[in-house]
């Protein structure tokens, strides 16, 4: 069996923590066992190696986040990464054509689809490993899990079984994708289950799909046709449209992660960041990635989120409204992981002269280094504010240290490396400031010494 994760998002529901980069898989927000906190991405890589599953599985997300989805897991899992976002049905597609042409799959190997932003127990994953012999007993196309519903939410899909003699799954009748809560009282006196949203199925299975949609079978080709695909959902195209499929039945602890109301309640602390909160107030949360100190009084059943992309404040129950808000601005990310370190954006502005200037904050990671490169539309100044590393400036190497200020020409080649945790700040000013405006000339510090007369051109 092969494990899928989905892991896309457009960084909406858990604003302004998550942004189109740094969307809610990667907010490190989840306690772990020895004290310190993991991302949703980290959680469920490390529970499916507990499960003995992470050695066969493939990520598959937007070509904006690989960088920072390498910082969260490293380089042992591959990726899959999608050119645009297209929803879950051209996701899996794609990841599906990479199976078969790329690796050359078994068309009879099970596939399993899961999200990243579920949270489970261990018992869960171990449950993953039965799916491909309940697929096998049943005959069935599809397998799903759904566990019994805690209250008629409104918020997730229902699977409606058909009781019979089996104690591992159960065929499905039908399918309800987030009924209003009146609906959903009824799905659960007829013993409905919540979706979990993990499909099982034989790589036939969806090749199969693919072709009776006219859709390439080859990785290239449906690369290639990605951006005229429209955006479709897996739920829609499939699984509401199966005749034959199966749910296992699964009662130990799950959760959907993608609200500030479902994630609030598995945060270790009603505060992380700075602030207070009076004693009245009740199943209030502040979370904080800001330097300023958020102060709470005698107000309930809220969530006040900060970083640097902006301020949420909302009862809890209708946070997931700020979607519909911040769809129709489309604002920049102000923060960024990537795969040497962080930033933040401090400011940007323009004058009357049309001349635009762009400030960040930037945190290079000991030993990581930005790629040797150019722009053509600005120059930059750097003033560095802790930590030591080497400058590369027109083939030069520089070793660099708190107070320097390095002046960087229109074109200018040029690249660091952090010796020790290095921060500074990074003054942009040009015509067009744009995150596309860079050459890359190498990526690794190797590479780029290279290019200093055979790394000897040391000042």
């Amino acid at each position: 069996m092969k494990i899928i994760l989905l892991a896309g998002g457009s960084g909406k529901r858990l604003w302004p923590l998550s942004n189109e980069i740094r969307s809610k898989i990667f907010l490190k927000l989840l306690q772990t066992e020895d004290g310190g906190r993991e991302s949703m991405i980290q959680r469920i890589c490390r529970q499916l190696d507990s499960a003995g599953l992470l050695s066969s599985t493939y990520i598959v997300t937007h070509q904006s986040q690989f960088e920072i989805m390498r910082n969260h897991i490293g380089d042992h899992i591959p990726i899959i990464s999608e050119p645009y976002k297209k929803g879950t049905f051209t996701a899996i597609a794609l990841a599906i054509t990479y199976l078969h042409s790329k690796i050359h799959t078994a068309s009879d190997e099970i596939i399993c689809v899961i999200p990243v932003d579920l949270l489970a127990e261990a018992a869960f994953f171990n449950l993953l490993h039965k799916l491909p012999d309940i697929l096998s007993q049943s005959k069935a196309d599809l397998a799903l899990i759904g566990t019994n519903p805690t209250s008629p939410s409104n918020q997730f899909g229902y699977i409606v079984p058909k009781l019979n003699d089996s104690i591992d799954y159960y065929h499905v009748a039908k399918f309800v994708e987030k009924p209003d809560q009146k609906r959903a009282h009824t799905l659960i006196k007829k013993n409905a289950l919540w979706n979990c949203g993990v499909f099982a199925f034989p790589l036939t299975f969806m090749l199969s799909s693919l072709e009776k949609k006219s859709l390439p079978l080859f990785y290239e080709d449906m690369f290639a046709l990605y951006e005229q695909l429209p955006e479709l959902s897996f739920d829609h195209e499939i699984v509401e449209k199966i005749h034959h499929s199966v749910v296992v039945p699964y009662n130990g602890t799950w959760n959907d992660l993608g609200s500030w109301d479902a994630l609030a309640g598995h945060l270790e602390s009603n505060i992380l960041g700075s602030g207070q909160m009076t004693d009245d107030c009740i199943n209030t949360h502040i979370v904080n990635e800001l330097s300023y100190p958020i102060n709470v009084i005698d107000v309930s059943n809220i969530i006040v989120a900060a970083s640097s992309d902006g301020i949420l404040i909302a009862n809890k129950k209708n946070a997931n409204r700020i979607k519909d808000i911040i769809s129709t601005v489309h604002q920049r990310p102000l923060y960024e992981e990537k795969r040497w370190g962080t930033y933040s954006v401090l400011d940007h502005s323009r004058t009357e002269k049309e001349i635009e200037t762009l400030t960040k904050k930037i945190k290079l990671l000991p030993g990581k280094n930005i790629s040797y490169q150019l722009h053509h539309k600005r120059r930059e100044i750097w003033i560095i504010i802790s930590g030591s590393g080497e400058f590369i400036l027109e083939n030069k190497l520089y070793p660099i240290k708190t107070g320097d200020v390095l002046q960087i020409p229109l074109g200018a080649k040029h690249g660091v490396k952090a010796i020790t945790p290095l921060e500074f700040i990074e003054v942009q000013i040009g015509t067009e400031l744009v995150e596309d405006d860079i050459v890359r000339l190498a990526m690794s510090w190797k590479e780029a010494v290279k290019y200093c007369n055979n790394g000897d051109n040391r000042v």
